[in-house]
């Protein structure tokens, strides 16, 4: 069985408008891509039910909470082994600073997006909860300078269905 959910034009233009504003009501999201407000419901439970939507939130500007300053920690892990991995894994997301997690290939098994309230608050972070694991090798830390909106997953042009799904 397949991960990939056969998405149309319409469940494009529906995915799409959520990312951008999750809180619009079902007859304006309708309104916008075109289709009636009993067939749009219908459309974004199936999308919740195919796992597709996975859930929404709320986009949170950190320096109005006091957490300015954002960084993106690369971390290397040893033995890098799936006890080890999930461990840091389930460490770093207990922390409160933590925004986001990837477990990446390349140069860092890890980058850690936390945003904290100063530069000593930064230091504590770095010296006192992660390079203080023992199975932390390294890490470095990139401090944001500019945060450029996430733009909303939309196919790319060879991959964009020109069509609507026909119903079975």
């Amino acid at each position: 069985m397949s991960d990939v959910a056969e998405l149309d034009s319409v469940d494009w233009a529906i995915l799409e408008a959520l990312q951008n504003d999750a809180t619009l009501p079902n007859r304006t999201l309708a309104d916008r891509v075109g289709i009636a407000p009993s067939t749009c419901l219908q459309r974004v439970r199936r999308l919740r039910d195919l796992g597709v939507i996975t859930g929404f939130h709320a986009e949170v500007d950190p320096r109005t909470t006091g957490l300015p300053l954002e960084a993106v920690v690369s971390v290397n892990v040893r033995p890098h082994t799936r006890p080890v991995v999930a461990a840091f894994r389930q460490f770093v997301m207990a922390q409160p600073e933590t925004r986001s997690l990837f477990h990446v290939s390349g140069q860092a098994d890890f980058l850690v997006h936390i945003a904290v309230a100063d530069s000593t608050h930064l230091q504590a972070f770095l010296m006192d909860k992660i390079a203080s694991r023992t199975e932390v090798r390294n890490l470095t830390s990139s401090v944001v300078l500019e945060r450029v909106e996430t733009r909303a997953l939309t196919p790319p042009d060879d991959r964009r269905p020109l069509h609507r799904r026909r119903r079975v």
